[in-house]
């Protein structure tokens, strides 16, 4: 598994994201979606969509740019990556604490059944 593939298996994030967040994080300064898009080689809608993901993931961040004039536009940034990766740790940490619960739960319903279920005649 590559680390990108990390983020499509945390996430569920696309190709398509991956792609995006690479582009962000080669970038030199924030990106707008227009640049974005351009870089990515997909229309501005395709790109901003994939913007959201990366934004409700967590991976990204997003800036306003006020224009002198008003009016304003934003910028988006990967995340520190001591981040992303703490929230890994902790969704990974949250995950196995959930299935040794369930792994526990079914272990107690078959004992429970064992224990009630009559004993068979020889």
């Amino acid at each position: 598994m590559e680390c990108e593939g990390l983020l499509e298996c945390f996430h569920g994030l696309k190709e398509l994201d991956r792609e995006c967040f690479q582009a962000l994080v080669k970038a030199k300064e924030p990106l707008a979606v227009d640049e974005l898009a351009e870089r990515v080689d997909r229309e501005r809608s395709t790109a901003y969509r994939a913007v959201q993901r990366l934004l409700q993931t967590g991976f990204i961040e997003k800036e306003q740019i006020n224009y002198d004039q008003g009016g304003y536009y934003h910028v988006y940034s990967p995340t520190d990556s001591s981040k992303i990766t703490d929230d890994m740790q902790r969704m990974l940490n949250d995950w196995y604490a959930k299935m040794g619960q369930l792994i526990q739960e079914f272990e107690n319903k078959h004992e429970q059944s064992e224990t009630s279920a009559p004993a068979a005649e020889g």
